[in-house]
């Protein structure tokens, strides 16, 4: 860009800077040194089970809430107007239903990671095959999270593009190595401040700036930034309330329900009730989270009335103008500069260390543990740490491969994270609500799922092929829209129409693929019999529909209640499966679980 337009730190700034970063690594150590030093994988992987509910919803928040969120949704509402806050409806049920049917599931089977309910409900294989997926969405997607808000940076302000790569890799790196998942959850929590607390400093700043609330109302009202509700129910539309509000639940409950660095957390809750709790209180957070991002979208209008700054900068890329915006708007004020970049890097640092940790305990419980069953703690709790490290190592290697992409190939990865998280959570809604789909019917969806969801995202890619340059993404719910987001195109025909299907639709595509492709293999190689479903994995849905069928279809549906079961006692420890615990629950009543599962899930219901 041209110098006299290069915005630059001041040294108030660099210190607010270097402050976020000395805070997240004393966190780190504090964790490290106090407690049970993190030496048992209890502890180190999932914070012993002791966190409340308060953190816990804020490290929900956090983790999903990437760098690239805070620039990439107020670029979106700047070029496109309002319409993306319709994604606040999906949150209800994003939310709700993860509370009250994947929580009582999950951590009642006091599971370490969420890929053990596969092998507990079908069978290792599908266990591998989810826990692959899992891996392979979530290092494709960490690299782009560290390279995409650095990159931002260096474009508007020459800001050392991978000196930034390597703080934000290296301190996640060493948080999170050192003091495992209760530093990372605190270390959300005060990241999550600075972030509320960058992005109110923008907006305040900016409103004063434009002329005051009313002038900026105006200004946006003028331009047509107030989006009306669009109820067009094309599928092949980019956003409307359809798009948003219904497709939009499939890509929560992808992130929410069943995503390992959400589980996770839930299952670190000292109590069921607390994880709960987690969930509801996540959701003002979430809305608070969008508001002002989409709220900074306007005022960024206000101010520019739409034009286009990005020839100044080194980037073509409309989202590096948000931070061209920010840095221009807060040049002259020390510090404010730096307490947004804290804020960016805080969204970065807690979206990666979220990554580090959740990746380590699913390659250890999952691909590790079941082979070497003697494991002593003390050298499962050492390769656990080994296996962070690793992964932040792999992190900093994946920004600079992002760095060496063209934009298609960028675009696919950016896409992976929707294209796979709607099949994985196919799978698991195929094994929690239809009690007679096996072990091969559940393979053969996620691999039918997978396949069509990236014949559709690659497909889509290759029909905008020279469509220019690519926005940076936002966060895993908008990483999607900005790889779509100033694309313009007649509307197509034939095979294209179908490549154009909305990116919000892309989870619930794979999830029902992976459902309807599930149910009828099961039924084809034998549906899987009733004393064969491990008590404790059903969630009594199909029961409750079905109710009004013959007892014999019933039985052969396996939807009759399983009665009079435990977990064998060599199965609980192969899979390193403890007692499950209730909220408070004695034994006695844990116990009870197991053998009547659904009649108390149903019970657990009528208490909540």
């Amino acid at each position: 860009m041209d110098p006299s337009d290069q915005k630059h730190f001041t040294a108030a700034d660099y210190v607010i800077f270097a402050l976020l970063l000395a805070a997240s690594i004393g966190i780190g150590l504090y964790h490290a040194l106090s407690g049970g030093r993190q030496r048992t994988t209890q502890e180190f992987l999932l914070a012993d089970r002791s966190m409340s509910c308060l953190p816990i919803s804020l490290s929900l928040l956090a983790s999903f809430q990437s760098a690239v969120a805070i620039i990439g949704v107020p670029a979106e509402v700047y070029a496109h107007g309002t319409q993306y806050w319709f994604i606040g409806c999906a949150y209800f049920l994003g939310l709700l239903i993860p509370a009250h049917v994947f929580i009582p599931v999950l951590y009642r089977l006091h599971l370490s990671s969420a890929y053990q309910y596969l092998e507990l409900r079908f069978s290792n294989a599908v266990r591998i095959c989810g826990t692959l997926a899992f891996i392979f969405q979530t290092v494709v997607y960490m690299g782009v999270c560290v390279y995409t808000p650095a990159f931002a940076l260096n474009a508007a302000t020459g800001f050392e593009l991978w000196g930034s790569v390597l703080a934000t890799g290296l301190v996640c790196t060493l948080y999170t190595t050192m003091g495992g998942l209760k530093a990372v959850i605190w270390t959300d929590v005060f990241q999550t401040v600075v972030m509320f607390a960058g992005q109110l400093a923008v907006i305040v700043v900016g409103v004063q700036q434009a002329g005051g609330v009313s002038e900026v109302w105006r200004k946006v009202r003028e331009g047509n930034r107030i989006a009306a509700l669009d109820l067009n129910p094309d599928p092949t539309e980019r956003h409307t309330f359809w798009t948003l509000g219904v497709g939009g639940v499939f890509l929560m409950l992808s992130l929410y329900g069943v995503n390992q660095a959400q589980v996770q957390r839930y299952l670190s809750a000292r109590t069921e009730k607390e994880a709960v709790r987690s969930c509801y209180m996540a959701f003002p957070s979430l809305q608070l989270s969008l508001a002002l991002s989409c709220v900074m979208g306007l005022v960024m209008f206000a101010l520019y009335c739409g034009e286009d700054h990005s020839d100044k900068l080194a980037s073509s890329s409309k989202d590096a103008m948000v931070i061209y915006f920010v840095m221009d708007m807060l040049q002259g004020l020390p510090g404010l500069p730096g307490l947004f970049v804290a804020c960016l890097f805080s969204a970065a640092l807690s979206s990666i260390s979220s990554a580090f940790n959740s990746l380590a305990t699913v390659t250890m419980e999952d691909l590790v543990k079941p082979h070497f069953p003697a494991m002593t703690e003390a050298r499962a709790t050492l390769l656990s740490k080994a296996f962070a490290l690793s992964y932040g190592l792999l992190c900093m290697a994946m920004a600079y491969f992002t760095h060496l992409m063209d934009d298609s190939v960028l675009q696919v990865a950016l896409k992976i994270f929707g294209m796979v998280g709607g099949p994985v959570l196919g799978l698991f809604c195929l094994g929690m609500f239809f009690p007679w789909a096996n072990s091969t019917g559940a393979l053969a969806g996620l691999g039918t799922g997978l396949a069509l969801a990236f014949w559709v995202g690659i497909g889509s890619i290759v029909a905008r092929g020279g469509s220019g340059a690519m926005p940076l993404p936002g966060n895993t719910t908008s990483a999607l829209h900005a790889a779509l987001a100033n694309v313009t195109l007649s509307r197509p025909s034939g095979l294209n129409r179908f490549y154009s299907l909305s990116y919000m639709w892309y989870s619930a595509f794979g999830c029902v693929t992976v459902i309807l492709t599930g149910l009828a293999v099961s039924f084809l190689t034998g549906p899987m019999r009733e004393e064969d479903v491990t008590p404790g994995t059903i969630y009594p849905l199909m029961g409750k529909l079905i109710c009004l069928l013959p007892e014999p279809l019933k039985k052969k549906l396996c939807c009759v209640t399983p009665l009079g079961q435990t977990l064998p006692a060599q199965h609980k420890e192969d899979n390193g499966l403890a007692s499950p615990r209730e909220d408070g629950a004695s034994p006695r009543e844990a116990d009870r679980f197991l053998r009547e599962p659904q009649t108390a899930l149903v019970e657990h219901e009528t208490a909540m």
